[in-house]
């Protein structure tokens, strides 16, 4: 199916019409336990896990819909193979923990989702595993922080939350030349706007409960890669560290798969509309979209991505209390940290919370990503709604002024002086 588009294989890799019953939607074998081939090589094989399908034995391992799954990912990603996990992070746990070991060094995105960060920034040195913490869209400070042990760069691009983008092939090619794995986090691409295989990455990372499942009603995550890499990693991090997806998840996030293209494009496009109203709006200082003439890596974007997708993030000039206002006012748009669902999402992170109180950055680190936050910055996913909507939604909620609005600021310094 490699020379089917997007859109095609969003509909039918992985998916195949029922052999008992005919039935074209794919069935969830919600089993934890399969009956095993009789004695000899294909018992071995499904005890052992030698091949790179080895027949089903217990749920944990893998099971028939997670395949189907894996497949499909597999097929938009342009990659060898998948493995399907719980979440997000259980896929990020599953790339470190197989490819890393005490003595090891890597080095991560300053900014990125906070699950991963922190385990880099926190937990990884805890297991011997030295971690630098760099601006990946700067490839000097890669090249600078390179060591004779480093065995992986982790890029995650666009960064959540500030749209920070980095130069996947150009990061590959620094990586490869020092023996190193490159594994990126495509979350806020996902396959229809971003092929890190394709630029030279080893690994792509998804989170599938964002966008590549859609509807907000399933957590999940992805690897996709080399398929004696992904085998490797199936062995090792799923049936050790557990983390299983689901049958019924599984079955969730390929349903969303099937529309993800038509998904995408929506979202891009709404998004850049909202975006160019923010830009214009009042209330608003910065704005950033990488689908906009003033993203500092706009012409990165036009290379390495086919549209923006749906994140923005922005700054309000009135700052906390303008934030908590808009927090009150919305009435489309829901208060939520999520992202890539149907409906429109929007959270404010302040700054000192996110940024300042990280004990894995340095000073320098702080002040570099403040140029991108200021004192804190309002990260919207846009969804499938009217983009029009959205906009009075917006503009309704950023022109109210309410009591909380108010207060909101001098209290949140009351209680930020008694924590100290």
């Amino acid at each position: 199916m490699t020379d089917l588009s997007l859109d095609t294989l969003a509909i039918h890799a992985g998916e195949h019409p029922d052999p008992a019953t005919g039935a074209l939607t794919p069935s969830i074998q919600m089993s934890a336990a399969f009956k095993l081939p009789g004695f000899g090589p294909e018992l071995f094989d499904a005890l052992l896990m030698e091949s790179h399908q080895p027949p089903h034995a217990y749920v944990r391992w893998g099971h028939p819909t997670a395949r189907m799954l894996e497949e499909k990912v597999a097929a938009l990603e342009g990659g060898e193979a998948a493995l399907a996990l719980a979440s997000g992070m259980a896929a990020v746990s599953a790339v470190i923990f197989t490819f890393l070991e005490s003595g090891d060094h890597m080095i991560a995105s300053e900014v990125c989702y906070a699950g991963s960060v922190e385990l880099f920034g926190e937990y990884l040195p805890r297991q011997g595993i030295e971690v630098s913490l760099v601006d990946t869209s700067d490839s000097d400070q890669v090249r600078e922080a390179l060591q004779p042990n480093t065995k992986m760069v982790y890029v995650e691009t666009p960064a959540n939350p500030i749209l920070r983008i980095s130069d996947i092939q150009v990061l590959a090619g620094i990586s490869h030349d020092a023996g190193a794995l490159l594994a990126v986090d495509s979350t806020w691409a996902g396959p229809c706007l971003q092929r890190p295989l394709a630029l030279g990455a080893d690994y792509v990372i998804h989170s599938a409960t964002k966008y590549l499942n859609g509807h907000g009603d399933a957590l999940g995550g992805v690897i996709v890669g080399p398929a004696e890499g992904v085998h490797r990693i199936r062995k090792q991090a799923l049936v050790h560290l557990g983390g299983a997806i689901s049958p019924f998840n599984a079955w969730l996030i390929a349903r969303g798969l099937v529309t993800l293209p038509l998904r995408m494009a929506r979202h891009s496009a709404s998004a850049l509309k909202v975006a160019r109203f923010l830009e214009s709006h009042p209330a608003v200082s910065r704005v950033v979209y990488p689908g906009l003439e003033s993203h500092p890596q706009r012409d990165l974007a036009r290379r390495q991505m086919s549209a923006s997708g749906g994140m923005i993030t922005f700054q309000l000039k009135h700052g906390l209390g303008a934030a908590i206002t808009l927090a009150e006012k919305i009435r489309l748009f829901v208060y939520a940290t999520s992202l890539g669902h149907a409906r429109s999402l929007l959270f404010y992170y302040p700054t000192d919370l996110t940024i300042d109180a990280a004990p894995y950055l340095s000073d320098k680190q702080k002040a570099r990503i403040r140029e991108w936050t200021g004192d804190g910055i309002v990260r919207v996913s846009v969804g499938l709604e009217d983009p029009d909507d959205l906009i009075a939604d917006l503009d309704q909620a950023l022109r109210a002024r309410t009591i909380k609005g108010l207060v909101g600021p001098a209290a949140y310094a009351v209680l930020k002086r008694l924590q100290q």
